[in-house]
C-alpha cells in the first residue's frame, strides 16, 4: 500500500480569476522568484542592453526635468535618456563607448 503524500498549506497559493478563488500548489520557480522591488526614482537604469553613444552630464551638475542625460544605442536605435525631475547628479556610472546590460545603473540623482 502506498502512502499518500500530504501537502502543506504553505505549499498552496490562492488565485482569483473572474471572482472565483482557486487553490493550487506553488512550483519551485514561483517560490524562488525575486519579489517586486519598488523602483528608486533617483536611480536611472538602462531598459535594454546597448552601447552608450554620448554622456551629457557630469557629477555635481544640476539638471532640469526632461534634460538629456545620455544616449543609449540599442538595436540601431538611439534612445535619449532624460532626467525625470529637477535634481543634481550624484554619480555617473558610464562613459562614452561603454556596453551596458539591461538594468545597468547609468546615472544616480540626488535632490
Amino acid at each position: 500500500m502506498k502512502k499518500k503524500k500530504t501537502r502543506n498549506k504553505k505549499d498552496m497559493i490562492s488565485l482569483m480569476v473572474d471572482d472565483v478563488v482557486y487553490s493550487t500548489r506553488a512550483n519551485r520557480k514561483y517560490t524562488a522568484r525575486a519579489g517586486y522591488k519598488v523602483p528608486d526614482p533617483d536611480i536611472i537604469t538602462s531598459f535594454m542592453p546597448g552601447n552608450i553613444q554620448k554622456v551629457f552630464v557630469r557629477k555635481g551638475q544640476k539638471v532640469e526635468e526632461g534634460q538629456e542625460l545620455c544616449i543609449l544605442e540599442a538595436m540601431k536605435m538611439k534612445n535619449v535618456i532624460l532626467a525625470p525631475r529637477e535634481a543634481s547628479i550624484k554619480k555617473v556610472n558610464v562613459k562614452e563607448g561603454d556596453m551596458v546590460p539591461k538594468n545597468h545603473v547609468l546615472v544616480e540623482l540626488k535632490k
